[in-house]
C-alpha cells in the first residue's frame, strides 16, 4: 500500500486582462507616471485596421508598467492570461512588463460576440476554463450581471475585480488581491 499525502492546496488563479489594467488605454495623460510607452501591432487589433491605414502603420499605442511584472509574481496566484492578446501577451506584453517566463492563455472561442443573457462575452468560458479552481479575474469590462453570474455558477471562490481602464492597476488593486488570496489561505 502506497502512502500518499496530498499535496499542498492549489494556488487560486489570477486572470489577466491587459487593456484597461496593465494598459491604462483610457489615461488622459500621454505619460501615465511610471509606465513606458511601446507601439504594438497585435494581430488582433491589427485585422480591425483599415490595410495600409496610418493607424496600421504607426501600430497600437500600449502603455505598461516594466514593475507590473514582478508585482504579478509577487502575488500568491498562479497567472494567466485572459485577454484578447492571447498567446501574444506572451511574446509582447510579458517581456515589457518584466516576466521572465510565459504564462498559460485562456484561448477565447469566439470573440466579442454579444451573450444573450447580456453578460460581457469573456464571463462564460473564463468561469468554465477556472474549472472550478478560485480565481480573481481583473478587466475593465467586469458589469454586474457577471459578478452575479460568477457567484452563481462558481460561488464564493472568486473575486472580479473591476479596473478603471483611465488608471490601470493601483496600489488598493494589487493590495485587494493580496488581501483576498489570504484569506483563502487562512480557510
Amino acid at each position: 500500500m502506497t502512502d500518499t499525502a496530498p499535496g499542498p492546496p492549489l494556488r487560486p488563479l489570477l486572470l489577466i486582462d491587459v487593456d484597461g489594467p496593465l494598459n491604462p488605454y483610457g489615461a488622459r495623460l500621454t505619460r501615465h507616471r511610471g509606465y513606458a510607452r511601446h507601439r504594438m501591432r497585435p494581430a488582433n487589433w491589427s485585422a480591425r485596421q483599415e490595410p495600409g491605414s496610418r493607424a496600421l502603420r504607426r501600430g497600437l499605442l500600449v502603455r505598461l508598467h516594466p514593475g507590473d511584472g514582478r508585482r504579478v509574481l509577487d502575488l500568491p496566484y498562479e497567472p494567466a492570461w485572459a485577454t484578447t492578446w492571447m498567446h501574444e501577451a506572451n511574446e509582447l506584453i510579458g517581456p515589457a512588463i518584466g516576466l521572465p517566463e510565459p504564462l498559460p492563455v485562456i484561448e477565447w472561442p469566439r470573440m466579442f460576440e454579444a451573450d444573450p443573457d447580456g453578460l460581457y462575452w469573456k464571463t462564460r468560458h473564463l468561469v468554465a476554463w477556472a474549472a472550478g479552481r478560485p480565481f480573481a479575474w481583473i478587466d475593465d469590462m467586469i458589469t454586474d450581471l457577471d459578478s452575479a453570474y460568477v457567484a452563481r455558477e462558481h460561488g464564493p471562490h472568486a473575486l472580479l475585480l473591476r479596473v478603471d481602464p483611465r488608471k490601470g492597476l493601483r496600489a488598493a488593486d494589487w493590495a485587494a488581491l493580496r488581501g483576498w488570496a489570504e484569506e483563502r489561505r487562512e480557510r
